[in-house]
């Protein structure tokens, strides 16, 4: 069977591509940027790989087309897959019913660390000696790769996202993965793109709750008043919370900055966690797959080590150099709650060193202004921030930059911030590079500039 894939370039459809490899299909794909790492990643695969979309990369006719929710009405490719009358089908259906079907399929949703949970879950579920398999939007550093089958009789981990499916299919792609174990971590309004106000993601959301059977289990934060009225809108499987100080999976700072903590359950000791990442956010995103990993029938108790080695997702408050005493991070941040908890989680960590931050809003909502009143908010923990407002951003960056009182300045390339930074730059400080695109590379190269 020969797929082609539009927008196989994608974080999640590249995943898909993958297993499709992996089960011993023919996988082709179109993209608008085919570019390393995910072009030579899906290469090495056996891949072909096609730039642009036109309807000369659909003849002849694949045996079924896979659509990205990138693809839209007008795109040539679609236009020549609609008239000629070819099969086609969203991602995540042909995960739901290809890969998923038969699995126990553990699933995480939640507005923030959807990827760092996704990936530890499957870490502490390959320490348990599972062998699961996961698709991850992103790459995580204890596999290398961003999805594959595993043990076909083992648990399979997906990241849940509440991102609509495809052009013609607008519900969230969490409706087609049928988890028997859902965490709900986090919710909060985001891709204003796509939803109108937070009520429409809470729909969503409990359209997820409807399709957990009452065999299994949803795992949700404790702390999370969003999530509370969406299980307030019916529940009909047994619910197990987590959260800091309260829930029935708790757990108890020993350091500030979140890299030591103890767990207990109900009231009974589990042991404690020691590891590499910080925040208050990252304790929830550790309480939520632990308990997930608990409930697929691991012992908590014996996962607690296998924390001391897990390699965070690369993007992820990833330190990409050191020079002359200068740590540059690349972070993957698009929501102020994100930036907000990841400055907070460093500043426990660095105590009085300057924090200064890189900022781009290029995610639907920073660049639709959905997020702009709070910004500056969410950057209380930074000493200096150079925030990239690109010509086409269409709102001001000076109500940011004003708000944040002679800590913020704008430039509207990224040639200027880098220069802008390297001006303030001096050793003992931490420079933070937040965006979710590529923000042009700019963390290396600032890195480089600093040398």
């Amino acid at each position: 069977m020969r797929l082609h894939i539009l927008g196989i370039c994608g974080t999640f459809m590249g995943g898909v591509a993958a297993l499709a490899r992996e089960l011993g299909l023919v996988v082709e794909g179109s993209d608008a940027a085919v570019y390393p790492p995910m072009s030579t990643q899906l290469e090495a695969l056996g891949i072909r790989l096609m730039d642009g979309y036109t309807s000369e990369h659909l003849t002849p006719a694949p045996d079924l087309v896979v659509v990205g929710n990138a693809m839209t009405r007008g795109n040539p490719a679609v236009e020549h897959m609609l008239n000629a009358r070819l099969r086609y089908v969203s991602g995540p259906q042909w995960l739901g019913e290809t890969v998923l079907a038969g699995r126990e399929v553990l699933a995480v949703a939640g507005t923030h660390g959807k990827t760092t949970t996704t990936s530890l879950l499957s870490h502490l579920l390959e320490n348990a000696g599972l062998a699961p398999g996961f698709l991850v939007g992103g790459v995580p550093g204890n596999f290398g790769v961003s999805a594959r089958l595993g043990d076909r009789t083992a648990p399979f981990v997906i990241e849940a996202d509440e991102y609509d499916t495809a052009f013609f299919d607008k519900r969230s792609k969490f409706v087609h993965y049928r988890p028997r174990i859902a965490i709900l971590n986090n919710l909060e309004y985001d891709h204003a793109d796509i939803f109108p106000d937070l009520a429409a993601i809470q729909r969503q959301f409990h359209h997820l709750v409807r399709t957990v059977p009452g065999n299994g289990r949803l795992i949700v934060n404790a702390q999370d008043a969003a999530l509370a009225e969406v299980l307030a809108m019916g529940c009909w499987t047994p619910v197990e919370t987590f959260g800091i100080g309260q829930g029935d999976w708790r757990a108890r700072l020993v350091e500030p900055d979140g890299s030591v903590f103890t767990v207990d359950y109900r009231g009974e000791a589990i042991g404690e966690v020691r590891w590499s990442l910080l925040g208050n956010h990252s304790v929830l995103n550790a309480l939520a797959a632990l308990a997930a990993a608990s409930a697929a029938g691991a012992d908590p108790r014996n996962l607690l080590p296998a924390f001391a080695s897990f390699q965070s997702v690369k993007r992820r408050m990833e330190l990409v150099g050191e020079v002359n005493g200068v740590r540059v991070y690349d972070d993957f941040a698009h929501h102020p709650t994100a930036i907000a908890t990841t400055l907070a989680g460093l500043r426990a960590k660095v105590g009085k060193a300057r924090i200064l931050v890189a900022l781009e809003p290029r995610s639907n909502s920073m660049r639709l202004g959905a997020h702009a009143a709070g910004l500056a908010p969410s950057l209380v923990d930074a000493d200096a921030v150079v925030f990239l407002h690109r010509p086409e951003l269409p709102w001001d960056a000076a109500r940011v930059t004003e708000a944040l009182q002679g800590r913020g300045r704008a430039e509207s390339t990224v040639d200027a911030l880098i220069g802008a930074l390297h001006a303030q730059a001096r050793p003992g400080d931490h420079v933070v590079f937040m965006s979710n695109g590529g923000f042009e590379n700019a963390p290396r190269r600032f890195v480089e500039a600093l040398g």
